[in-house]
């Protein structure tokens, strides 16, 4: 049974300051996706914003939080502009010497929503961040315009793999984030609760048809393909379609510690950090989809 960690009020602290980069899953779910990277030590250390799904100001209050000053946000990277991946009140809100990385495809959408913020850094598949970070992403089927998947290499060598509503697991997203370090991935719902909830059939459709969301058992068959080295992170559980316990049931051998995310309260500070032992060899990719459940 891997070792479970659960966010709670009394896990809200700053990250170690022994640690080269740490990971803080602030929230996730439907009301607001929002994670803290912090990478280097001491006076050098930066703070690079996974998602802004949560207003300025309740990411403001997070960062006081846990420690974290506002000056050291260096970069803003989105995964696409769902609402609760961007809060459009962060184009005005976003500090002026803060970039929001995004992806190109989704650019004009911003500007046609007029949430473009001040300063836009479009990406394709590289992008340079502050700090001597690097990351690589992939652009998977999620509604109409897809959403980036990133593989995040930190100066120390580790490499951090991030990636929220996918659709589907394909093979590109396991070679993109193959043998990462630490890895955050959705695992969003049941697909026995999601087809017993009260959700109009249009809905469940949507999340369950290959452009919506991963089930537990996709995500824990996409992990075992990924084989990340010591730490996985679930993302964005579903409050009406699923539970800790049946996300938590999905890895009941794993070999990484697991933690789980939720939408109150910030998950404890991951250590991301190069290992040397990859923790099991990768299998042959098969993808694993309930659209026809």
């Amino acid at each position: 049974m891997p070792r479970l960690r659960r966010a709670r009020p009394a896990a809200i602290h700053p990250p170690p300051p022994d640690a080269d980069a740490a990971i803080c899953v602030i929230a996730s779910g439907s009301g607001g996706n929002c994670s803290a990277l912090v990478v280097g030590r001491g006076a050098d250390r930066r703070v690079i914003l996974l998602d802004a799904g949560l207003s300025p100001r309740a990411t403001w209050k997070a960062f006081d939080a846990l420690g974290l000053g506002v000056s050291r946000l260096s970069a803003i990277l989105l995964t696409h502009l769902d609402h609760d991946h961007w809060r459009p009140s962060w184009r005005k809100g976003a500090p002026r010497h803060v970039p929001v990385h995004m992806h190109k495809r989704h650019v004009r959408r911003a500007e046609r929503q007029n949430t473009l913020p001040r300063h836009t850094s479009p990406f394709d598949d590289e992008i340079a961040l502050p700090g001597g970070v690097r990351a690589r992403a992939w652009l998977g089927a999620h509604d109409d315009l897809g959403v980036a998947a990133f593989r995040i290499e930190l100066p120390s060598g580790a490499s951090l793999g991030y990636a929220t509503d996918l659709g589907s697991p394909t093979p590109h997203l396991v070679d993109l984030l193959r043998g990462v370090d630490t890895l955050a991935i959705e695992s969003n719902y049941c697909p026995h609760l999601q087809l017993a909830s009260s959700r109009p059939e249009f809905l469940k459709e949507r999340i369950m048809g290959g452009r919506g969301h991963l089930s537990n058992e996709q995500a824990a068959r996409t992990i075992r393909e990924i084989a990340p080295r010591s730490n996985v992170v679930l993302l964005h559980l579903s409050r009406e379609c699923n539970t800790p316990e049946l996300a938590a049931a999905a890895h009941a051998s794993a070999p990484y510690a697991l933690t789980l995310s939720n939408q109150y309260e910030p998950t404890p500070w991951v250590r991301i950090e190069a290992s040397g032992v990859r923790v099991s060899e990768p299998r042959p990719f098969q993808p694993l989809l309930f659209a026809n459940v």
